[in-house]
């Protein structure tokens, strides 16, 4: 029997688990077995992309599952590289055969790539494949509220989610704070940070000492209390397990002022600033 995650319903009225499964590198067979196994203990969120070049691991993980596909939500993104209006289209497609699915949960623009200046055509595709059922939700990653502002101005349309480098070295909260107001999710790349600078902290340790928790339960129980959900990656089987059993304790007030306090101004693990970089 796998473990229950709670969920959250985004502003289109599609409920997703609140901890998913990030699957960045998890390739070929022995990614597929990895998702497989995610799905089998509880996982029901599976978030993938076109650049990361396993839509059909990811395709394939599903096919294997007992876990009938409508209670399944599976996350992929459209590059940068095909932006303009009917390049996105063809490459929504493309993700959809590549996985062998019907429709995406969930589809979202990877970056906003503002130089190129096509994110506006894109997102008017993602509005027509959702017309068309080829989408459930659709939403962004890495946009900054101006180009959101942008888009609702354009389309009439806001995004149901943002996915966002979120961690405890670079922890939003103004971005944050702009996503709750304007009734968007926040959902967080990258959650544990991908140095192991952040498990080593002495802050996390000791808070994880008092919950007798390890430091990666305590920032993912730390991203569940900002309200955000969140997409570890793992391919160990035990590890899978840990980070979604974070239901069974809470942080305090003082231990989220402390964990707040951890933030840096230039915590961007590799810089990768939404209003200059460009992803292809």
């Amino acid at each position: 029997m796998g473990k229950s995650i709670p969920k959250i319903t985004l502003n289109d009225g599609l409920t997703l688990p609140v901890i998913g499964l990030g699957t960045y590198g998890l390739n070929g067979n022995n990614g597929a077995n990895a998702i497989h196994h995610a799905i089998d203990i509880g996982y029901r969120l599976i978030d993938t992309a076109y650049n990361y070049e396993n839509e059909g691991t990811v395709g394939e993980a599903v096919r294997r599952s007992s876990i009938p596909r409508e209670k399944l939500r599976i996350t992929s993104k459209l590059p940068g590289r095909y932006q303009t209006y009917d390049k996105a289209v063809t490459t929504i497609q493309e993700s959809l055969y590549r996985a062998n699915l019907d429709y995406y949960d969930l589809y979202l623009i990877h970056w906003p790539n503002p130089k190129q200046d096509h994110y506006v055509e894109a997102w008017q595709a993602l509005i027509d494949a959702k017309k068309w059922g080829l989408i459930r939700s659709i939403g962004v990653c890495n946009f900054l509220p101006e180009h959101i502002e942008r888009l609702e101005k354009v389309t009439g349309a806001i995004p149901s989610i943002n996915q966002i480098e979120l961690h405890p070295f670079f922890n939003q909260a103004q971005q944050r704070k702009w996503h709750e107001e304007n009734n968007i999710m926040t959902e967080s790349w990258s959650p544990l940070a991908r140095a192991n600078e952040v498990l080593q902290n002495e802050t996390i340790k000791k808070i994880a000492d008092q919950h007798n928790k390890t430091i990666s339960q305590i920032i993912l129980r730390w991203h569940y209390q900002l309200g955000a959900i969140s997409i570890p990656k793992s391919s160990s089987s035990a590890r899978q397990l840990e980070n979604i059993s974070i239901f069974d304790f809470a942080l305090d007030e003082t231990e989220m002022s402390l964990m707040a306090e951890l933030t840096r101004s230039d915590g961007r693990m590799k810089g990768q600033d939404p209003a200059i970089y460009e992803e292809f």
